[in-house]
């Protein structure tokens, strides 16, 4: 999927009026869809078999008038909350998080059947006729056994669809006030970081030493702003199309300007070559998580940070940042963290920046490590975590740049820390160098 695509569909995916806007189609399409099976005769059965008790039409049209007007009255209702939990979530943890609740899917898919349920029980409302009211055909008058018409079948749905809105408002009163949780907050960027681990670096580390990149002509862009996806495909096409070899200058979350080099290429620049390789490159105005890992290690830190601030004083919620990039760590210590295509992983056509595990340990541990010396219990959560990150790494260069954050530590802890503190945390430090023996 080219990445100008793939791009307009992750965003699009994760629009807070898309699913909305979905379900209102298909809110409107089903409520068509069904009355024309009630007009046509198909539903007779309702009204006919005895074990469920047919509607009249004013009982119906009070019965959808409700219902639509409580759905609407419900969604804005749904819609004031969503906002002030937001404003408080991007105040409180942070405004790069505004990001992660617009896409939570529990508030977009219950403000999605709200809006829903008004649109199909608006579309079934007009279709009721009152008893003095002419048939709408011949064919409904033949074969009407009441006064009037009553899409039975059709109000019989709406009924569910109030029953099911009715479980999402209760599903959606707890979901808020436990989706601004820091602990879930923080574990859904923490499971999302792993993923994107596994994602881009879905191989494990096999100790190969890199292949330099070829010098070229670097080829230029002229727009500006965050690199967000490299169609690595698409890159690899256009050089087997060229007989050239590409190495990329930027990474994704690199922020671009005109006059910056995208990639340099080992032949000629032709007119029609930077068009081509931009075409490649999705550029916008904010930094995000997809082929970016280092947005959610970046997210992490923030929330440790502002936890670890003076006028906050929160080291426990500091503490659980750091439990989650311990784990970050330790699923890069073991990966192969060079970018291939993913159809041609032995292809070297494109050389990719290279993704060293020293620069995302040093935007993790590195970013925190000045903080987290300040307060003893992060002080020695953080050796902990150190720690054990370190054991399933079995690169002995990856584990020493573990140990030598831990060293970096205690020397800023001396510096932050006296008395009793600064012992305890020198006596864990102890302990952490043990496990490096």
């Amino acid at each position: 999927m080219p990445a100008e695509l793939r791009w307009f569909w992750t965003r699009l995916n994760s629009n807070y009026w898309f699913y909305p806007a979905l379900f209102s189609i298909v809110g409107g399409a089903m409520a068509f869809a069904l009355v024309w099976v009630d007009r046509n005769g198909f539903a007779k059965f309702l009204s006919t078999g005895g074990w469920l008790v047919p509607a009249r039409p004013d009982g119906a049209s009070n019965m959808l008038t409700v219902i639509a007007g409580s759905m609407i009255g419900v969604a804005s209702t749904v819609f004031s909350i969503t906002i002030a939990a937001v404003a408080y979530a991007s105040g409180t943890y942070g405004p790069r998080l505004l990001t992660n609740f617009m896409e939570d899917k529990g508030n977009q898919l219950s403000l999605a059947t709200f809006i829903g349920t008004f649109v199909y029980a608006i579309t079934v409302l007009r279709t009721v006729r009152a008893e003095d009211e002419a048939t709408a055909s011949i064919e409904e008058a033949v074969h009407s056994t009441l006064p009037g018409f009553v899409p039975q079948l059709s109000l019989l749905v709406a009924y569910g669809l109030m029953a099911l809105s009715v479980a999402v408002l209760v599903y959606f009163l707890n979901h808020v006030p436990s989706s601004i949780r820091i602990n879930t907050v923080l574990k859904g960027i923490g499971h999302r970081l792993l993923s994107d681990i596994r994602d881009n670096y879905p191989r494990d580390d096999s100790g190969e030493e890199l292949p330099p990149a070829p010098d070229g002509t670097e080829v230029l862009t002229e727009r500006t702003g965050y690199v967000q996806i490299i169609d690595f495909e698409e890159l690899r096409d256009l050089a087997e199309s060229i007989d050239q070899k590409i190495a990329l200058e930027v990474r994704t979350g690199d922020f671009v300007h005109p006059g910056m080099a995208l990639v340099r290429v080992t032949g000629d620049v032709t007119d029609t070559l930077p068009s081509r390789v931009e075409h490649a490159f999705t550029i916008g105005s904010t930094r995000t998580p997809t082929q970016d890992p280092q947005f959610l290690i970046d997210e992490l830190v923030e929330i440790g940070l502002r936890a670890l601030s003076p006028g906050i004083n929160d080291p426990f919620t500091a503490i659980t940042a750091i439990h989650w990039l311990g784990a970050a760590t330790a699923e890069l210590g073991r990966r192969d963290l060079r970018r291939r295509c993913e159809d041609h992983p032995q292809d070297d056509s494109v050389h990719p920046l290279p993704d060293t595990f020293a620069h995302f340990l040093q935007r993790g541990f590195g970013a925190l490590r000045s903080a987290v010396a300040t307060s003893v219990q992060a002080s020695l959560v953080m050796f902990d975590s150190l720690r054990t990150a370190a054991a399933p790494v079995s690169d002995e260069g990856r584990a020493g740049l573990i140990r030598m954050q831990g060293d970096k530590l205690v020397e800023q802890a001396r510096l932050a820390l006296a008395g009793p503190d600064l012992a305890e945390v020198e006596q864990r430090y102890l302990l952490f160098l043990k496990a490096f023996r």
